[in-house]
């Protein structure tokens, strides 16, 4: 099977594997730590997550804006990759695309972990299900602590400069923490 049509089919499936992980991570313990099931959030509180969801939605569609589904999947695949086998960094693969420093690229470095996060926080707000609050937080530590530097290290390896000058002046995922000028130079 051709690398892309398997990155097509695989990402996606890793992808919910992980995201059942997370829920039954988060369900877990829920249970150990003997949180409540749910916190009795007031109505106010549960429409700011279906608006927060919304939000999340228009953000993951400004972001495939600049960035088309299929060189998503395969970017991811070929970072996994890397990481399972151990490839060097700088080899491309089949990774073919430039770097992207406009649209939600321009207010965080990963804006499709940005998004994913905003709609768990979303879900969460809406649904008041603590063990969704749990997820969120451990989504929030694997992008963090294990998939975002892994990804800094392979962009850095593959786009040299470019991504260090970019990286200074763009905050990992939360927008607005860490812009070090009034605007982002041009690459």
């Amino acid at each position: 099977m051709p690398e892309k049509s398997r990155a097509i089919i695989l990402v996606p499936l890793a992808v919910l594997m992980i995201l059942a992980v997370f829920l039954l991570l988060g369900y877990a313990l829920t249970i150990a730590f003997q949180l409540p099931s749910r916190l009795d959030l007031p109505i106010p509180i549960r429409v700011i997550g279906f608006l927060t969801l919304l939000l999340g939605l228009l953000f993951l569609g400004w972001f495939f804006r600049y960035r088309r589904p299929t060189d998503v999947l395969v970017s991811t695949y070929v970072t996994f990759s890397k990481m399972v086998r151990g490839v060097r960094l700088e080899e491309r693969s089949f990774r073919t695309e430039p770097l992207v420093v406009k649209g939600p690229y321009r207010y965080v470095r990963h804006p499709l972990y940005s998004g994913v996060l905003v709609q768990l926080a979303g879900w969460w707000l809406l649904l008041d299900y603590s063990l969704l609050l749990v997820s969120t937080l451990l989504a929030f530590v694997w992008f963090t602590a294990v998939v975002t530097p892994f990804e800094e290290k392979e962009l850095r390896a593959i786009f040299g400069e470019d991504y260090e000058l970019y990286a200074r002046e763009v905050p990992r995922m939360i927008p607005f923490i860490k812009r070090r000028g009034k605007k982002m130079r041009h690459l």
